[in-house]
């Protein structure tokens, strides 16, 4: 079973990709200065309909 992950930015979430296609969208937000973050398949459900919040370390 291959894990898939989501890029999560300030507006949206993705759609589930692998980790390497993961990695190289948060590489091309951040080349356009928008935040983004890898977060998992699950933790995407979790929070599609939710709040999120910025890091405290941000």
């Amino acid at each position: 079973m291959d894990k898939k992950y989501v890029v999560r930015t300030d507006v949206k979430l993705s759609n589930a990709m692998t980790r390497e296609e993961a990695i190289k969208a948060v590489k091309e937000y951040e080349s356009q200065g928008v935040s983004a973050y890898i977060v998992s398949e699950t933790e995407a459900e979790r929070i599609k309909d939710s709040e999120f919040n910025k890091p405290s370390w941000k």
